[in-house]
């Protein structure tokens, strides 16, 4: 439903399709196939505190950083001083899982998005950190322009596409306290490996 809604626009456009995880592959894989064009992940683990609601911040598989905009500077400063040294410690466990995990392949790369059509998506987005994330693993990137596509999002997540990207699809507004599992039927996403294997196999088409 998603690629019927974005080939009319985008067809002969040069796009690349970025999953924001192994869910979004197996959307992403369709949109990709109907573009003809390649597509990959963005690999990052999102840091939480004890007692925090929401993850603090994140890390991405290239070591890029981002703080979660549901926390305001003065309270985020607040929560630095006091868990300056478990959140640097958590950055590099993050960062050694990821590592573990890039030998597979399939991994976001920045020269391969420089100058295309990026269109981010997910299986749900619930939370906006996940779009502050790959924003700012963006940021230095000359892109031509951003579109986000999931079939479910939350109303706080839709707020911030709005602010993020240049162009948006979502199928369905949900609410943000239920897991995206909820909302599919089949519980059937494959593991890393396979999600990796379906993106190399696109790839391979595409080239």
């Amino acid at each position: 439903m998603l690629a019927a809604q974005l080939v009319p626009k985008y067809r002969y456009e040069s796009c690349v399709v970025v999953a924001l995880s192994d869910g979004g592959v197996v959307v992403g894989a369709q949109i990709a196939m109907q573009l003809h064009c390649a597509i990959n992940m963005l690999l990052y683990e999102e840091i939480n505190l004890p007692m925090e609601p929401q993850a603090f911040s994140g890390v991405a598989h290239n070591g890029s950083y981002a703080y979660n905009s549901y926390y305001e500077p003065m309270e985020r400063d607040e929560i630095m001083g006091d868990y300056y040294q478990y959140i640097e410690q958590q950055k590099l466990e993050k960062m050694r899982n990821m590592h573990q995990l890039l030998g597979s392949g399939g991994v976001a790369r920045k020269d391969l998005l420089r100058g295309h059509y990026i269109i981010l998506v997910s299986d749900g987005i619930r939370s906006p950190f996940a779009l502050d994330l790959a924003v700012e693993y963006l940021k230095p990137i000359r892109y031509e322009k951003l579109i986000v596509a999931t079939p479910l999002a939350s109303i706080q997540a839709v707020d911030r596409m709005h602010v993020l990207a240049d162009d948006l699809y979502c199928l369905n507004v949900i609410d943000s306290e239920l897991p995206t599992e909820h909302y599919y039927e089949a519980q059937d996403v494959p593991d890393h490996q396979k999600v990796v294997e379906t993106i190399e196999k696109i790839i391979l088409n595409w080239k």
